[in-house]
């Protein structure tokens, strides 16, 4: 079996962790991480039974599947620590926002790399996550696919500039739920729900469609089928959803998602 190693072991490193091993596509012998912080190294290898690198050098000198999990900002350090020691038949995982497949390049050369982009629903394997593979590392995509399977849905993207997209769409996007919830739950307080009654009934129901979603899904039903079901004519589903139209809600998404995408583009060069 292929051995992975992560460099960076944050938050998506242990969700990755946790979601390989629950799926036994890798042994805990078979990982190994390696980060600055010796506390949280410990914790994950006590948690998963893994193996701690004493540095990144070591752990890229080990492994067949590395996967770069530092914050964007960390990257070319992460990267000019391990350059001297990276085998060029390694491939490269890069979880990084707005860090290009050059630039990884740039500092390993021609390397097998594939460019993820992940979200939070992926703490609880429920993520979203969109791989772009450079042209070395197409043999290896379904490997790659496989490991992001592990914490929920992946798709592949053909072009490394649509990452731009995925990041304004699913990887920005829990926020956007989130606002929702928050402000539905603000409404209902104000019509005078209790706070705690407030927060569960927009909880379940946000869970609830989303599921309902998924389901319909499966049977080629659309939100937007699901939408016209629940809105009686003349009801008050319908009284609620004139306002969102009236206040052009549906501009008003595509405009924010639009500019989330050119602000990745800015931040990725």
């Amino acid at each position: 079996m292929d051995t992975i190693g992560f460099v960076g072991a944050g938050n998506m490193a242990e969700a990755l962790i946790n979601g390989l091993t629950k799926a036994e596509i890798y042994a805990p012998a078979d990982i190994l991480i390696s980060d600055i912080k010796a506390e949280r190294l410990k914790l994950l290898a006590e948690k998963y039974g893994v193996s701690i690198a004493q540095n990144n050098a070591e752990l890229a000198a080990k492994v067949d599947i590395l996967v770069l999990s530092v914050k964007p900002q960390n990257m070319n350090e992460a990267l000019e620590s391990i350059k001297d020691a990276f085998k060029q038949d390694t491939l490269v995982i890069s979880i990084a926002a707005g860090i290009k497949t050059a630039n990884v390049a740039a500092l390993l050369g021609d390397a097998a790399i594939v460019r993820v982009m992940s979200n939070t629903p992926a703490l609880i394997g429920e993520g979203a996550s969109a791989l772009f593979a450079n042209e070395k590392a197409k043999p290896a995509l379904d490997k790659a696919r496989r490991i992001f399977s592990a914490v929920g849905r992946a798709v592949v993207v053909e072009d490394e500039g649509l990452i731009d997209a995925v990041t304004a769409v699913s990887g920005s996007g829990p926020a956007y739920y989130f606002l929702l919830m928050e402000e539905m739950i603000n409404a209902a307080e104000q019509l005078g729900l209790a706070g705690d009654v407030a927060k569960e009934l927009v909880l379940q129901t946000a869970k609830g469609a989303s599921l309902l979603a998924v389901d319909a899904d499966k049977r080629g039903e659309t939100p937007a089928e699901l939408r016209r079901k629940v809105t009686s004519p003349g009801g008050t589903t319908e009284a609620a959803l004139k306002v969102f139209s009236d206040s052009r809600f549906g501009p008003t998404v595509a405009a924010a998602i639009e500019r989330a995408r050119d602000r990745s583009r800015e931040l990725s060069g």
